[in-house]
């Protein structure tokens, strides 16, 4: 970008939201893929006008313009990887209005997560979406992605969530679609196509969003097995018990050793795998669903244990959440995956990444969403190690192969971004990937809005 474009980017966001120093510029080089790639300018717009503005200069001049929110995602999809403007939504962070009597919220999407529904519990209301990065990822980002989260077994993933929106198309137009209620057959379902779009088809300014009552009750089942088959294979068989958790996360034993710090006095030794189970609801629910679940396990021998206890909970959780982090004490480096697959091939999957492991030498950890599927599994290596890199690279092929083999998916909520782009052909058949390029092509003509996104680039 030249200097009159960068005149009149602050003629239209105020030079205190436009910056293009050098380090200004490398703090939104980067995204949780670790790779950097330096834009051409930074901006902090905080209206949907300021948006449309923008983007209709970025046509004018052809430079693109990538949208950011909080930089939590793990696909590389904030990344300039052409250079250009990165829009940064940070400061469009306010909750508009929400409405208890309706449960909506309308929200901009700079709002973090966790903040959103630590408001939303003070008017005894709930947005179930919760990644593992809640506490400061943004709604927007989320929507962007279609994030989900261990609620996702019971509440599914944020589109079941967002019922309309105000956007920004490529091209500058402000478009608004669906609703405040929650039906509406008119028209194409737009806000379903926008969501999990990555960023591609239109920047968001407002969400407003579907909430649910806050459950009056919960409870918290920690299942510990010395078998890592053994964890595998109870999944489907509690959901098929008539058991209806809100929660179902898996921890393979390289998972649980990482954060055993953080879990002193609630593991066994002998502990390869566990299962935190959780239920919610009114408390005559969850006194019914308590008591089938302890039958349950008490019936096949697993060893458990449950609490109400706030604290305890957290400190569960607070190990479920740092395994991620945790990880590189393994490892300086990362190649994370989120793949899914149907719950009742979850073993399949877990022996094949423990075969992995061994036939090229590497480490890998599982753990994740096992209610819906949705495993994550990390493959820990040191780039600066040739003979490793190569091994890492050849498990994450391997890994995509045989999770569409088991009529799975190569992402539940990361997206695709620039770090699954070259395999997207082996779940997309080419029809549906050329309609899909034609999408893009329709609200992107051309090719502004964060491009070498999602699609392969030939």
């Amino acid at each position: 970008m030249n200097k009159s474009i960068i005149h009149e980017l602050r003629g239209i966001v105020g030079s205190g939201a436009l910056f293009t120093d050098p380090e200004e510029l490398s703090c939104y080089s980067y995204d949780a893929t670790g790779q950097i790639f330096l834009p051409d300018g930074v901006s902090f717009p905080e209206t949907a006008e300021q948006i449309s503005a923008i983007l209709q200069l970025a046509n004018r001049h052809d430079f693109p313009v990538v949208p950011r929110g909080a930089g939590s995602g793990m696909t590389g999809g904030s990344l300039p990887v052409k250079g250009g403007l990165v829009l940064v939504t940070s400061r469009m962070n306010r909750i508009i209005e929400i409405d208890p009597d309706n449960m909506i919220a309308i929200v901009e999407p700079g709002v973090i997560t966790g903040d959103l529904q630590d408001e939303l519990k003070k008017h005894n209301l709930m947005y179930p979406p919760d990644p593992a990065s809640l506490k400061f990822c943004s709604i927007g980002g989320n929507a962007a992605e279609c994030a989900g989260g261990p609620s996702a077994v019971k509440y599914g993933v944020t589109k079941d969530y967002v019922i309309g929106l105000e956007a920004v198309l490529p091209t500058g137009e402000i478009i608004q679609t669906g609703v405040r209620t929650e039906k509406s057959v008119v028209g194409y379902d737009l806000t379903r196509l926008f969501i999990g779009s990555e960023g591609t088809l239109g920047i968001f300014t407002k969400l407003t969003l579907r909430l649910l009552p806050l459950p009056e009750s919960k409870t918290t089942f920690l299942l510990t097995f010395t078998s890592l088959p053994e964890a595998t294979e109870m999944v489907s068989k509690i959901l098929a018990a008539g058991i209806i958790p809100c929660t179902l996360e898996y921890m393979d034993k390289t998972a649980i050793s990482i954060v055993r710090s953080h879990t002193p006095d609630l593991l066994p030794d002998t502990t390869s795998a566990l299962i935190i189970l959780e239920i919610d609801g009114t408390e005559s629910q969850v006194q019914h669903q308590q008591q089938k679940v302890v039958k349950f396990l008490n019936d096949r021998g697993t060893a458990y244990r449950y609490t109400e206890d706030d604290d305890e909970r957290s400190e569960l959780w607070q190990a479920r959440r740092s395994i991620s982090p945790a990880s590189f004490n393994l490892k300086p480096n990362k190649i994370s995956e989120d793949v899914v697959v149907p719950r009742t091939k979850i073993p399949d999957l877990v022996r094949f990444c423990e075969k992995t492991a061994n036939d090229l030498d590497l480490a890998i950890l599982t753990f994740g969403h096992a209610g819906d599927g949705n495993i994550h599994v990390n493959i820990m290596v040191d780039i600066t190690n040739e003979v490793e890199l190569t091994n890492g690279r050849m498990a994450k092929k391997l890994l995509f192969e045989f999770v569409v083999a088991l009529g799975g998916s190569l992402s539940g909520e990361h997206g695709i971004g620039i770090t699954k782009s070259e395999f997207l052909p082996v779940e997309i058949d080419r029809t549906a990937l050329e309609v899909m390029k034609k999408i893009k092509n329709l609200f992107d003509p051309n090719n502004i809005l964060n491009p070498g996104k999602i699609f392969p680039e030939t």
